[in-house]
């Protein structure tokens, strides 16, 4: 019998298979984590954009037609654009619109907000 002590090969293999399979979760997390960081800024930076394109909407005359115009977007947020579709809520109140703002980012739309427009 051998009175040597240590570790023996399949020991030491047992050991680097665990130690990689924590790393490999790990390092999948991180990705993962990386993934959802970038899309809730792509969504943070679209809710203060559509925020900031209905505020201005509604800082603008009332316009029957339901046509505004969009408000620049800074030249900080490359790709992002804005459409503003307005609307009568009802056929028989006229002086409501609803007013839809929807942001894209490099043509695919990413977020939309509704408001409302009263003509006072």
């Amino acid at each position: 019998m051998r009175t040597e002590k240590g570790f023996s090969l399949i020991e030491v293999l047992i050991a680097l298979v665990i130690f990689s399979l924590i790393g490999v979760g790990f390092l999948s997390g991180l990705g993962t984590g990386l993934k959802v960081l970038s899309r809730t800024d792509v969504l943070e930076t679209a809710k203060n954009l559509a925020e900031s394109q209905m505020e201005y909407v509604k800082g603008l005359d009332y316009r029957s037609t339901g046509s505004y115009p969009e408000a620049p977007i800074p030249d900080e947020y490359p790709g992002f654009s804005a459409a503003i579709n307005a609307g009568p809520v009802t056929d028989r109140d006229a002086n409501i619109q609803e007013i839809l703002v929807t942001i894209s980012l490099d043509g695919e739309a990413v977020l939309t907000l509704e408001g409302y427009k009263v003509n006072t």
